[in-house]
């Protein structure tokens, strides 16, 4: 074999992993930018696993690159005792050790991100649903979608279900993923380093929008946490007069009181999220598009455009209507 198709067998073995690497720049949704203690745990466990991984590949490139050499010349013989030596000790006794290296460091990381006894955590319940995500604050009437806010360096313990199908929580700047199983209640733990926003995502198969099934999560000071629970608490302003006043009118007359919730208002629905504060929300329909006016406008007249099979249909309204609901709408903060 000539070395110019040694170098390319050996090319062959290792892109796949530069690939990889290359993959791992900054996304705003990595494992590998933990702002957590948890998922700082998981990151030094999958920190360790690539290097093991990487010392693995280079033993095996070499050892291929020196059976090709070894092939070049005629009447080459291996003795068989010793090929079995070499078989027993790289592909049994070596991958046994690294297994029950790894899996002794992984323990202590499974037992970090169970049951946490924090007297003063702050307790969110998350229900998924095809495809968003309903949050709610025990013991306060807030309640808010798609976007978790967290106190930075309290613990936050998050009790997981479903209305519908399996969904899965997965916050990887904060923890591992949880399943959300139909019939019970999945509990986790996070804790928030510093200030900022997160993406997370829902990591089991849902449905044909399960990809468009994301979340925030909003890590604020405490004083700043506790400001905007109690703004989210209170019940939506009612608009004296002008545009947002005919918006709070057409929406209780309307379709969207029948599967929405305005807090204050006559609307009671419990299709849809509750739109009590949707103004303050950063996204719409689960981090599908940003929340402003014009996306705004395209999802109330026909959301299917924008986020084909969810629940909400089209709402033909006109004009004057629909721009004095999206006034109302934007005023609800």
């Amino acid at each position: 074999m000539t070395w110019w198709r040694v170098a390319r067998l050996a090319c062959a073995m290792t892109w796949p992993a530069l690939l990889l690497l290359a993959g791992c720049g900054g996304s705003g949704q990595s494992t590998l930018a933990p702002a957590g203690d948890g998922s700082r745990r998981v990151a030094a466990l999958w920190w360790l696993l690539f290097g093991i991984s990487v010392v693995v590949i280079a033993v095996i490139v070499v050892l291929v690159l020196w059976a090709a050499w070894r092939r070049r010349g005629p009447g080459v013989k291996v003795r068989l005792g010793s090929g079995q030596r070499l078989v027993l000790v790289a592909g049994v006794v070596l991958p046994a050790i690294v297994l029950v290296f790894v899996y002794v460091v992984s323990l202590p990381v499974l037992r970090s991100l169970g049951v946490r006894r924090d007297p003063g955590q702050v307790v969110v319940e998350v229900t998924g649903h095809q495809w968003w995500w309903e949050v709610r604050y025990p013991g306060t009437s807030a309640v808010t979608a798609n976007e978790i806010h967290v106190p930075v360096g309290r613990t936050v313990h998050l009790r997981l279900a479903t209305a519908d199908v399996n969904h899965s929580f997965w916050a990887p700047a904060f923890t591992v993923k949880t399943d959300l199983v139909a019939g019970r209640v999945n509990d986790l733990w996070l804790r928030a380093d510093h200030a900022g926003v997160f993406r997370g995502q829902c990591a089991e198969y849902c449905g044909s929008q399960h990809a468009r099934m994301a979340f925030h999560i909003v890590a604020q000071p405490p004083d700043a946490f506790a400001a905007w629970l109690a703004g989210q608490a209170r019940p939506a302003a009612a608009p004296a007069r002008g545009a947002a006043a005919l918006g709070l009118r057409v929406l209780q007359s309307a379709a969207c009181a029948s599967c929405h919730t305005v807090r204050g208002t006559t609307a009671n629905g419990r299709i849809g999220p509750d739109l009590t504060h949707v103004a303050s929300r950063r996204f719409l329909a689960a981090g599908a598009v940003p929340n402003t006016r014009g996306f705004l406008a395209g999802w109330i007249a026909d959301s299917q455009t924008i986020k084909p099979g969810n629940k909400m249909p089209p709402q033909p309204l006109p004009s004057q209507q629909l721009q004095a609901l999206i006034a109302y709408l934007e005023s609800l903060r």
